[in-house]
């Protein structure tokens, strides 16, 4: 079984690649799949904290090794890697207009569970066209409290709304990331909240 069948049984796609030298190649969630196969494994049932980045570090270091890369995580720092860097190098990811990674295929819900570091060189993602200079940029307007511009992350504001009354409808998913068009198709209402419950320090 290939690199690609490999992620696909778990829910998951190469997001982007770039030359590092070698290969370097960004995986994360390719869609609904994903998110049942989290919710059927064990990390998600025991109980125990950060069943996200358990079954990552589980599964994507098993696919790494058995197709001859290692696998680096965005969680378990410091150090941390550079995984914003690391996505803008792929030629389809951009920064959005509120500041936030958008996919060309994923838009505002894209994310990383791993990237994979593979010392020859491999077949390429070419690059693709940022999907925000054609869009009616929904993103700018979308949160309640402003706390996602062009400007910055307003990460207190952004919190104490969700925990307050008035955020109920945030605790479902970021406003922002859901307004993009550009693959909303793509991710759970029960994905998101698990995410803004992490987010706010309910869980991860």
């Amino acid at each position: 079984m290939n690199l690609e069948k490999e992620l696909e049984k778990e829910g998951l796609m190469i997001l982007g690649t770039f030359a590092s030298p070698g290969t370097m190649a960004l995986i994360g969630p390719a869609g609904p799949a994903f998110w049942r196969r989290f919710t059927a494994s064990p990390e998600y049932a025991d109980g125990q904290p950060d069943p996200l980045d358990r079954w990552s570090t589980r599964v994507l270091t098993a696919i790494a090794i058995r197709n001859g890369a290692v696998a680096l995580f965005p969680f378990g720092g410091p150090p941390w890697h550079p995984f914003l860097d690391w996505a803008l190098s792929t030629g389809r990811v951009f920064s959005s207009p509120v500041n936030l990674l958008v996919h060309a295929e994923h838009g505002l819900f894209v994310s990383f569970r791993a990237a994979m570091r593979f010392f020859e060189v491999r077949n390429s993602i070419p690059p693709a066209r940022s999907p925000c200079p054609e869009c009616h940029q929904p993103c700018r307007t979308a949160c309640p409290v402003g706390a996602l511009t062009s400007e910055g992350y307003n990460v207190p504001a952004c919190k104490a709304h969700i925990r307050s009354p008035e955020g109920v409808a945030c605790r479902s998913g970021c406003l922002v990331r859901r307004a993009c068009p550009v693959g909303a198709n793509l991710r759970l209402p029960d994905q998101s909240a698990f995410h803004m419950d992490a987010f706010v320090g309910g869980g991860s």
